[in-house]
């Protein structure tokens, strides 16, 4: 039976440099959330006869992101690897308007943190709509999971 879903993602732990406690937490809650409920189809893995589910590492070398596709037991599939020239902005906006976004948690009114979440949200969609341009004819999934792709993308371009 078909189980086109992500079952178990692991990031790089070499590629992440460092993180604060408010990365840690957007890397958890993405994480948590994206095997919860995700939609994952890797196109070659499919046509060879394999539903799923899938085991997913995240880990970027060379300014390439890469995506290792493991069957559920963990045997090997496929890497996805995709270029990451086209991320470079939107990454470096979302790292800026989440920085603002959390000093605004401190200080900010009600109203003033909902401004600037407005405009995280809209800069993650964005990228969302990218990495799914970028997957497309390689891995079929959802904006949902897209989102969560896009957080963990960024959790491993933290420099410190």
């Amino acid at each position: 039976m078909a189980d086109p879903r992500i079952s178990h993602i692991e990031l790089d732990e070499a590629t992440i440099v460092w993180r604060n406690a408010d990365i840690e937490q957007e890397r958890r809650i993405a994480i948590f959330d994206l095997i919860e409920e995700n939609t994952f189809r890797p196109v070659r893995a499919a046509t060879a006869g394999y539903e799923g589910p899938y085991r997913l590492r995240l880990s970027v070398d060379d300014g390439r992101l890469a995506l290792a596709i493991s069957a559920d037991d963990g045997s090997p599939l496929e890497t996805i690897v995709l270029g990451l020239g086209r991320f470079r902005r939107p990454i470096r906006d979302y790292f800026a308007i989440c920085d603002s976004y959390y000093q605004a948690i401190r200080r900010a009114t009600a109203q003033e943190i909902e401004t600037i979440d407005m405009a995280r949200r809209g800069v993650h969609n964005e990228a969302a709509e990218l990495l799914l341009e970028r997957l497309e004819g390689k891995i079929e999934t959802d904006f949902a999971t897209a989102r969560r792709l896009f957080t963990l993308i960024c959790v491993l371009h933290i420099r410190g």
